[in-house]
């Protein structure tokens, strides 16, 4: 690579404006959000701020008592913070990869880790799988998606997306890899126990999420978090 000058560097490396939407990618990591009202983020994901802006956690009750209960019982839930006011906010999450959807009315779903950000016009409900919680520690929960705006979601690398038909039959994939879903699928738990000691880490993929119907299927090429049995 070659020596830059600092002014090739500070040319290169400078923020830029290329889109009128409120979220924009500066780079594949790094998302810088124009505030004007209010978003909500992924709390710790601010790396920068200009402007008149404040941040505010989520409120344990602000989403509902159901949601509440299901971050009692995980152990876990997608941690929020209300970013208000006017200006300018740069988000990232430990360098992964920063995708923009634009929802127009339609519901997706999102493993809770790879939520960075979304607009005021997206609702956002946690769900968690069945049966999970008494087979994974720390269980897995997802945020469902849905209405109007951007989305800003993360993935370690290049996500894949796998499509799911009837015809085609069912897909399976690695709950640590699994980044996204079609709101029209209601995926299922199922066990290998044959396959925990040949792939990956042997300690993880002998679960294994089952995607049946019509819809889509994004996945990473990481495993960013390893299940383990309790007991």
């Amino acid at each position: 690579m070659a020596v830059k000058t600092l002014q090739e560097f500070l040319s290169t490396t400078q923020e830029k404006d290329v889109s009128a939407d409120a979220f924009e990618l500066e780079s594949p990591h790094m998302l810088e959000v124009r505030v004007d009202g209010m978003v909500w983020a992924k709390a710790g994901s601010m790396v920068a701020r200009k402007g008149g802006v404040k941040f505010t956690r989520q409120g344990l009750l602000e989403q509902g008592l159901g949601t509440l209960l299901k971050k009692m019982v995980s152990g876990e839930g997608l941690q929020l913070m209300k970013v208000e006011g006017q200006g300018r906010v740069y988000l990232a999450d430990a360098g992964k990869q920063v995708t923009l959807v634009r929802l127009a009315g339609e519901s997706i779903f999102v493993n809770g880790n790879d939520v960075l950000a979304f607009e005021t016009g997206v609702a956002s409900k946690i769900t968690m799988m069945k049966k999970v919680a008494g087979m994974l520690s720390g269980g897995l929960f997802n945020v469902k998606l849905s209405g109007h705006g951007i989305v800003a979601m993360t993935s370690h690398y290049e996500p894949m997306t796998l499509p799911v038909t009837a015809q085609g039959g069912p897909v399976f994939t690695d709950p640590n890899a699994t980044v996204a879903w079609s709101g029209s699928l209601v995926p299922e738990i199922v066990t290998d126990i044959s396959l925990g000691t040949l792939v990956g880490r042997g300690s993880g993929e002998s679960l294994q999420m089952r995607f049946a119907g019509e819809g889509w299927v994004v996945v990473q090429p990481y495993e960013e978090v390893t299940f383990q049995s309790k007991g």
